[in-house]
């Protein structure tokens, strides 16, 4: 079954990427906005030569990866200790719901009055982003546990922290998990897109130079290497789910199918 899935999406991108040569060598839509994949292929060879576009993916790469550790961190300790507090879920709610929904891009203007093009610019709006990712399904995760064996760990005599390390944080497990895994998606999407919009140095500032430029084909490319770097991290978090699942009921059903 797994072989037959690749092969179907081996096909579909051969398909694809078919197409995208086909259309403007057919005149459907003009090369000089949508060049054939074959001058994206050789403009993505030269970027791969030049030292600058690796630099450039250390530094997106550094501003995703820090902004992911800080959000995962701040959003995991603060669900916890949010639904572990008699009555502080009730008197933090109505806060959480208000902040929830600003869209990060809103704090663009914010971010570049306090720290103008720099990194940290990039990590506010990444961390904002993702932090409510984690947090909201922490707190989803919490309200998962078993009433009974809540009950009965408390008649056993566990602690407050016992409870939270036996009882609470396995339960909690399936469903931060799933926080990170969409925390990595958005962290990667703020990312590319403060550098956009900022000129935070990285690769979405490298698109940007190149679209004004007119580099078409090398806007192009880089545009594949980011939906690539996406594609990688999803799969790395998937991976990373599973082998910390590898005890829990939905991966050992996933393996067995």
């Amino acid at each position: 079954m797994r072989g037959a899935d690749a092969a179907l999406g081996a096909a579909g991108l051969a398909g694809f990427l078919a197409l995208w040569e086909a259309v403007p060598r057919l005149g459907l839509i003009e090369d000089e906005y949508f060049p054939p994949v074959s001058r994206v292929a050789d403009a993505l060879a030269t970027e791969l030569a030049d030292d600058t576009f690796w630099t450039a993916l250390g530094d997106t790469l550094t501003g995703w990866a820090a902004g992911l550790l800080i959000a995962v961190t701040a959003g995991i300790l603060t669900g916890v200790v949010v639904a572990v507090v008699p009555y502080l879920r009730e008197a933090t709610s109505s806060t959480i719901e208000f902040l929830r929904p600003i869209p990060s891009v809103a704090l663009i203007p914010l971010a570049v009055l306090l720290y103008g093009t720099e990194l940290r610019s990039v990590l506010l709006l990444v961390v904002y982003a993702s932090f409510w990712q984690i947090l909201i399904q922490t707190l989803y995760g919490v309200q998962d546990v078993d009433p009974v064996a809540e009950e009965t760990a408390r008649s056993y005599g566990f602690g407050t922290w016992a409870r939270v390390r036996y009882l609470l944080w396995p339960t909690a497990l399936p469903y931060v998990m799933t926080g990170v895994r969409l925390a990595a998606a958005v962290a990667l999407i703020l990312t590319v897109t403060a550098e956009l919009v900022i000129g935070a140095p990285g690769l979405g500032r490298r698109i940007l130079v190149a679209q004004t430029s007119q580099a078409v084909p090398e806007m192009y490319a880089l545009v594949v290497v980011t939906g690539l770097l996406g594609l990688l991290i999803n799969v790395g978090a998937r991976t990373v789910e599973r082998r910390a699942l590898a005890w829990h009921q939905s991966v050992r059903g996933e393996v067995a199918v």
